[in-house]
């Protein structure tokens, strides 16, 4: 990413500052340590919310512009606003500035609100109503449940909102005070000084939790916590065509949000059974059929189980044992798409163990037939078995 910030967002030097800000959300988005895979991308990171921060500030965008990239970065190292002084300090033309990447990724992934880190003010981040955690369960079927779909029942232990108090963790008639550590914001705030000036780091408040009140008495049924452990029983949709290590989501089945947000969701991990005939790859079945050894030297037509019933299929004469042969549009279906996988089968030729004087006779007709010189005695059956 190059070192100038017009480019480090991708806007020209005439941007507006909404398109900065646009520009600075989606770069966000593509490069902070929390969610990007760029091994750079802290580095990355830094440097756009740096470029956000001084061109979105009309004063230091304008020294920029006259500066240059480069004077204007040792005029930041030096603490001073240029070669004619002015105001200088131990803040420089960069004091109250900065905010730590958590408060900047807290401001534009979580919906706003709790003031900016750049300066004063702003309602209590407690305040602001946010989503619930997601759950997570799992949920065994058959392989046969899987090709046809199926409705089925999961049975789950999730937080929910106390039914006594609603949520708030004290009686409607409690007595309430403003926080004394917060003074009522529901936020404190750390500041540290750093080369490019005094940054604010703002968190919830760990003694009133972001309400900014407390509270003369704690809720009986949830002890203060606002939250119970419920049973729930819900019915989930399961597509045909479902692997082992899919995960399906019930939307607003999760945990309860804060402040009136919406609930998180249930996510379901499907495990599928294998069955004891039949090998699963994608939507692809595999399976292997014991045959003669007539039918493997004259052909035949044979029965095959499959997923959804049995399958005939024609065994063409000379089949080998191993031959694998594919049986189209007869395996699992294709998950949210269109048609089926294959069914493969391999053909396994079975030998006899014993035999009786009429088939032994012939065999022996047919191994003279074909020229081979075998001695009976000496365990035909047993070489036939290890040529096939």
């Amino acid at each position: 990413m190059s070192e100038d910030f017009y480019e480090a967002l991708g806007v020209s030097r005439d941007a507006s500052e909404d398109e900065i800000e646009r520009a600075y959300r989606e770069k966000a988005t593509e490069y902070h340590p929390d969610v990007s895979d760029d091994p750079n991308a802290e580095e990355k990171f830094k440097k756009i919310q740096k470029a956000k921060q001084i061109l979105t500030d009309d004063e230091k965008r304008q020294m920029y512009d006259q500066m240059g990239h480069d004077r204007f970065e040792q005029a930041e190292k030096r603490g001073a606003t240029d070669s004619g002084g002015g105001r200088g300090g131990a803040g420089g033309p960069f004091g109250g500035g900065g905010g730590g990447f958590e408060d900047i990724f807290e401001q534009f992934f979580s919906g706003g609100g709790g003031g900016s880190s750049f300066g004063g003010g702003g309602g209590r981040q407690g305040d602001r109503p946010r989503q619930g955690r997601d759950l997570r369960t799992d949920l065994t079927i058959d392989l046969e449940e899987a090709f046809d779909g199926i409705t089925k029942q999961v049975s789950i232990r999730r937080p929910e909102r106390c039914g006594t108090c609603g949520g708030s963790g004290h009686p409607p008639d409690a007595d309430a005070r403003s926080c004394p550590q917060c003074n009522g914001r529901g936020q404190v705030t750390q500041v540290q000084q750093t080369a490019l000036g005094r940054v604010q780091q703002r968190s919830t408040c760990p003694r009133c939790e972001g309400e900014g009140e407390l509270f003369s008495e704690k809720c009986s049924g949830c002890g203060g916590e606002g939250i119970t452990r419920e049973s729930a029983t819900l019915s989930v949709d399961i597509p045909a065509g479902i692997q082992s290590g899919q995960t399906l989501r019930m939307e607003r089945e999760g945990a309860p949000g804060e402040n009136r947000g919406p609930k998180g969701d249930l996510l379901i991990e499907v495990n599928v059974n294998s069955a004891d005939r039949l090998e699963r790859d994608g939507a692809d079945l595999r399976t292997r059929k014991a045959v003669s050894f007539p039918q493997a030297v004259f052909g035949d037509s044979i029965q095959v189980d499959g997923v959804d019933g049995t399958v005939q299929m024609d065994l063409p004469t000379g089949t080998q044992s191993g031959e694998t042969f594919r049986l189209q549009a007869k395996g699992m279906p294709q998950l949210r798409g269109r048609g089926r996988g294959d069914l493969y089968v391999q053909i396994q030729v079975v030998v006899p163990e014993s035999l009786s004087s009429e088939q032994r006779e012939a065999l022996q007709e047919f191994a003279k037939a074909g020229g081979e010189e075998i001695d009976i005695d000496q365990g035909f059956f047993e070489k036939l078995k290890s040529s096939l």
